[in-house]
């Protein structure tokens, strides 16, 4: 009999979850704003939603953080390589998924600033750097009288000789000499050391000048007009002119045509060496039968030069110079920069028509083009 009681002190524990009634309404006070009816109904669902509100925001805020100014997302790596290339992320119209900004937008932004940047501006004064005038040293013959040379007098008389007594014109070939000059280019140096002489352009246009004389008889000729005939020669004594301290002087290249690349530069730099040392005998300055006038040397362009006396035609070689081209491939027309150079031939008229001048032009001009003297270079 005394147990029973025990057990009912423990009836007072059952009113433990009445307290728990008070706590919905404290749950259930934000609720009213929403909605004031179910404050007692939804007491226990409220909760619910608010706990995935504090999970929602925390991502938002790092997402904020590495956006641009419109909003879109930019990783980390692209914002330091905007950093390292100067480029405002602001500016970049992004080519990823939603606009995202990709490391090669950022290359594309930074490539397309480099190419808008002035450059060349501040290149512009080296461009006229060269342009500068030369100091020129006045001569101590200004304002002199002086006895003319001698060989001035035979120079002239020749030249107005010549004048006088033939019917002299001019034709005019441009060529492009780029692979002869790339040539010379890979074998002046060991041509040097092995010939002994440097390898000159001159070389090659003594010898496609007086290959092709071989095929136009009538360039390599002379007029008799005692009686009245024509000599058309069996060799090609090639003269060359040399520019030297008492005047023009033509030392002779005597069969030139039976020459390779190697003994007509020994012949020139002999002969040259001679008219300037004033050593040249009367034999070397004779029995031309064609001559060669380089007054591209001096940076002539091309020069109307005059038939020797005894001769019927005089080559003349202008400069090189580098400019653009028309160029035929097989893939098609295209320009590009060539080295070119203007080959002039002064001629009698009386025994060469322009027909026959503008032909034998064609075929130096063909030898000159066509290069082929890796042989003769050894190459």
């Amino acid at each position: 009999a005394p147990a029973a009681p025990a057990p009912a002190p423990a009836a007072p524990a059952a009113p433990a979850p009445a307290p728990a009634a008070p706590a919905a309404p404290a749950a259930a006070a934000p609720a009213p704003a929403p909605a004031p009816v179910q404050a007692a109904a939804p007491a226990a669902p409220a909760p619910a939603p608010a706990a995935p509100a504090p999970v929602t925001p925390a991502p938002a805020a790092p997402a904020a953080a590495k956006a641009t100014d419109e909003g879109a997302y930019v990783t980390p790596l692209v914002r330091k390589l905007a950093a390292e290339n100067g480029v405002d992320l602001s500016t970049v119209k992004g080519t990823g998924v939603g606009g995202r900004i990709r490391k090669q937008d950022v290359i594309a932004a930074a490539e397309a600033a480099k190419a808008a940047a002035p450059a060349p501006a501040a290149a512009a004064p080296a461009v006229g750097a060269p342009k500068k005038a030369p100091v020129l040293e006045v001569s101590p013959l200004r304002g002199q009288t002086i006895k003319m040379p001698r060989i001035r007098k035979v120079i002239g008389d020749n030249m107005v000789k010549a004048l006088h007594e033939q019917a002299q014109l001019s034709s005019v070939v441009e060529v492009d000499v780029t692979r002869l000059m790339k040539l010379r280019g890979k074998a002046k140096d060991s041509f040097a050391a092995r010939e002994g002489v440097k390898l000159s352009p001159m070389p090659f246009f003594v010898k496609a000048a007086a290959q092709a004389l071989k095929a136009h008889p009538a360039i390599n000729a002379r007029i008799n007009e005692a009686d009245g005939t024509i000599t058309y020669f069996d060799s090609e004594n090639v003269g060359i002119a040399v520019d030297s301290e008492k005047g023009l002087m033509t030392p002779v290249i005597k069969n030139a045509g039976d020459l390779n690349i190697a003994g007509i530069a020994k012949a020139t730099a002999d002969l040259a060496g001679k008219v300037r040392a004033n050593k040249i005998t009367p034999d070397e300055l004779s029995g031309a039968t064609f001559t060669i006038s380089n007054t591209g040397s001096r940076g002539a362009l091309f020069d109307t030069i005059i038939v020797p006396p005894n001769q019927v035609a005089i080559l003349g070689i202008g400069a090189t110079v580098k400019r653009p081209a028309v160029i035929e491939t097989e893939e098609g027309t295209v320009i590009g920069v060539r080295d070119m150079t203007y080959l002039t031939l002064s001629y009698d008229h009386r025994l060469v028509d322009g027909a026959d001048a503008a032909r034998y032009l064609t075929a130096v001009k063909a030898i000159l083009e066509a290069g082929e003297f890796e042989v003769e270079l050894g190459l």
